[in-house]
């Protein structure tokens, strides 16, 4: 089994959980992409990385994710297939989401996370077919 799907899999054994709080896995430079969904948006390091996040959860109640397969496309990048139930704070409108991650992995380090509210859209940008 590779090192990057062992990352991988530690990182969603929290993120499962509801514990965003670890960042020891993301390189201090790391590019962090919202790719759709309500709050698109780009930020770089840890510290915007995290501030990116936490406004996208603030968006949110009941916000729940769950990695439905991990998929290696090549030595530096993992695709993960998730699961994605959320609840807008303001509509009260449930969100269901068959989405996707792109982890991009280097020296034991993710160096980009791509976020993909549509997991259609993810693999149309990897010039992948479901």
């Amino acid at each position: 089994m590779s090192e990057n799907l062992d990352l991988v899999r530690s990182i969603y054994a929290d993120w499962e959980r509801g514990d965003f709080s670890r960042a020891d896995w993301a390189d201090p430079d790391i590019e962090f992409v919202i790719a759709d969904g309500l709050t698109p948006g780009e930020w770089r390091g840890v510290v915007e990385m995290a501030q990116g996040w936490r406004e996208h959860l603030e968006a949110f109640e009941g916000h729940s994710v769950h990695a439905n397969g991990l998929r290696e496309l090549d030595s530096e990048r993992v695709l993960v297939r998730v699961t994605v139930s959320a609840r807008g704070k303001r509509s009260g409108t449930e969100a269901h989401a068959s989405g996707a991650n792109v982890f991009h992995v280097s020296a034991g380090k993710v160096t980009r996370l791509v976020i993909y509210w549509d997991r259609d859209r993810a693999l149309a940008d990897l010039g992948l077919e479901e």
